[in-house]
């Protein structure tokens, strides 16, 4: 996620990368594009540089290098003087296929060159694209590429380990599974399960997924928000479960031996528990504390991001007439961090930040933007997880007990 943006960034946000990016003829790009519309150019992103780069052909036939002319790399930064060849890469064995990857692959002379890119890597089962009778599997998983590429690229960013469980990391790493339900068999629940997460091909379907979306009385309900909120579930297992953070954990969202399956049987035929409003930033985490965890987890995702995306196109509230209740040192997890500050400064920019878009969505007769509200407790809970998250003790910490191994299954 690059920030190609010349605006100023306020110095209290920690402000990790954008998704603002411009073409070698000076045309804006988005995330997605694998060809510049305005010039032709070839793009792709690469996820070691968080930028989506203006391609040009290499040496070797079907290698590419960033796009320069008169020996200037398209940054501008190349130092002419050093002899360092430029990155040379092939593109993502997928972009040919229904799931359209603009992603890069560094082309490698010390290990046997692989063809799938970072984020298709983590893919164990994709749909049937020659099913005669579901012609629009290939449509459906395209869009499930694209919010999971939008993930993955976020958790890179972040520093987080994403190794994929079929080829990389066989004990702790992540994949997926991208399953139909059979028109007459049973239904493909979408869950976790000890770093295998499902997702039902249906839900790229927007008719179906907003039917399900009113069904469960969600105010919002879309693929990236699927995977945001699985993949804590899969970081609950890497970052937290077995650790140090466990007294925290509990202290927070509650004590997470409690019967997963009693407690989402207790949900669904009794509802959410009536004060769920005041506790938890949705009534689905009010189900059990790994529900919790992955609820705020996803929506820290949905924080960080869409601040960045914002920063990176220069939008920012700072200058605008909002009227707000900022949250104060108190309601964080650890007032007392060096860095509580930054945080806090950083939660109330999207206060702020969302409370413009929601407007803007009202002024179109859209829903809103970000309906959700924010109660004191998952403030506290939003910052432990960023504690959590930018402390890097994944890094030093065991692997966490089989025994608090997550298996969660949403609907």
């Amino acid at each position: 996620m690059s920030n190609d943006s010349s605006s100023p960034v306020p110095a209290h946000l920690p402000h990790l990368a954008g998704r603002a990016y411009r073409c070698q003829c000076g045309c804006p790009v988005f995330f997605r594009n694998s060809t510049c519309l305005a010039c032709g150019t070839p793009l792709g992103y690469d996820p070691a540089q968080a930028r989506l780069l203006p391609l040009m052909p290499g040496e070797q036939p079907d290698t590419w290098v960033a796009w320069h002319a008169d020996g200037e790399a398209d940054d501008g930064k190349q130092n002419r003087d050093t002899d360092a060849p430029p990155a040379v890469y092939l593109r993502c064995a997928n972009l040919q296929t229904p799931a359209a990857c603009n992603w890069l692959v560094p082309l490698s002379e010390d290990a046997p060159q692989v063809l799938l890119c970072q984020a298709c890597r983590l893919n164990r089962t994709i749909p049937d694209l020659n099913d005669e009778a579901h012609p629009d599997n290939g449509e459906l998983w395209g869009k499930i590429e694209l919010a999971k590429r939008r993930l993955v690229s976020a958790l890179l960013v972040l520093g987080l380990p994403v190794a994929s469980r079929v080829s990389e990391d066989t004990e702790r790493g992540l994949m997926f599974d991208f399953l139909r339900s059979p028109d007459f068999g049973p239904h493909i629940l979408t869950g976790h399960n000890t770093g295998l997460i499902t997702l039902n091909l249906n839900e790229a379907d927007d008719a179906t997924r907003e039917a399900m979306r009113k069904a469960m009385h969600e105010p919002y309900r879309t693929l990236l928000g699927h995977f945001r909120h699985e993949v804590g579930h899969y970081y609950w297992d890497r970052l937290v479960a077995g650790t140090s953070w466990m007294q925290g954990f509990q202290e927070l969202f509650g004590d997470e031996t409690q019967n997963y399956a009693a407690s989402l049987q207790n949900n669904y035929e009794n509802g959410p528990r009536p004060d769920w409003a005041l506790h938890y930033v949705s009534a689905y985490a009010s189900v059990h504390p790994w529900e919790d965890w992955a609820e705020s987890w996803a929506h820290y995702l949905h924080i960080r991001d869409t601040v960045d995306t914002a920063l990176s196109f220069g939008l920012s509230p700072d200058s605008a007439q909002l009227e707000f209740t900022p949250f104060t040192l108190d309601a964080l997890y650890q007032p007392e961090d060096p860095n509580a500050q930054v945080f806090l400064d950083f939660l109330n920019q999207w206060t702020q930040l969302t409370t413009l878009l929601n407007e803007m969505s009202r002024a179109m007769g859209q829903p809103d933007f970000y309906p959700f509200v924010l109660p004191h407790e998952v403030v506290a809970k939003l910052h432990f997880i960023h504690l959590v998250v930018t402390s890097g003790s994944w890094r030093q910490e065991q692997a966490p007990d089989p025994e608090h191994a997550q298996e969660q299954e949403l609907n």
